[in-house]
């Protein structure tokens, strides 16, 4: 192993909180690293370049399944090349799904901030009016949200 870091210094290292290479490792993500008699872990260089590898998935909005088969095309190469091309495929056109109801989102908040531009009484403001009905503020035909784009 050419490089010796502890967690600490790989998070550091890699930009990466060290509770997310722990939630990496528990996902198989990253390969469990050696441990010292102290029981540190102790990562090696392969660590850091996964770790990169699964920030830029992860900067590229990829799933941790599409990550874990990635890494596994990365690993195997075997006939990667394709299986790679269809999965990149398979994330844009999610993406343009996304983008299709992020639009959509955007529609209804924008129709809902219009509703302000109407006088209003002593009701108070119509925006918080109109998030109190029962359909929780979606317009007819609108998504109730849209997936996962909210990171934690």
């Amino acid at each position: 192993m050419d490089v010796s870091l502890k967690i600490g210094e790989l998070a550091r290292r890699t930009q990466c909180q060290a509770e997310t290479i722990r939630f990496y490792e528990r996902e198989g993500l990253l390969p469990a690293p050696l441990r010292t008699a102290g029981n540190y872990r102790v990562y090696g260089r392969a660590h850091v370049e996964r770790l990169a590898f699964i920030r830029n998935c992860r900067a590229l909005d990829m799933t941790l399944n599409e990550i874990r088969e990635l890494l596994r095309f990365r690993d195997l190469p075997a006939g990667a090349a394709h299986a790679a091309h269809v999965l990149l495929d398979e994330h844009m056109a999610h993406v343009a799904a996304r983008i299709s109801e992020l639009q959509q989102l955007k529609r209804q908040l924008q129709a809902l901030r219009r509703q302000c531009q109407r006088p209003h009484g002593e009701g108070g403001c119509a925006i918080l009016g109109e998030l109190s009905i029962e359909s929780g503020g979606r317009r007819k035909g609108g998504s109730a949200h849209v997936r996962g784009t909210h990171r934690t």
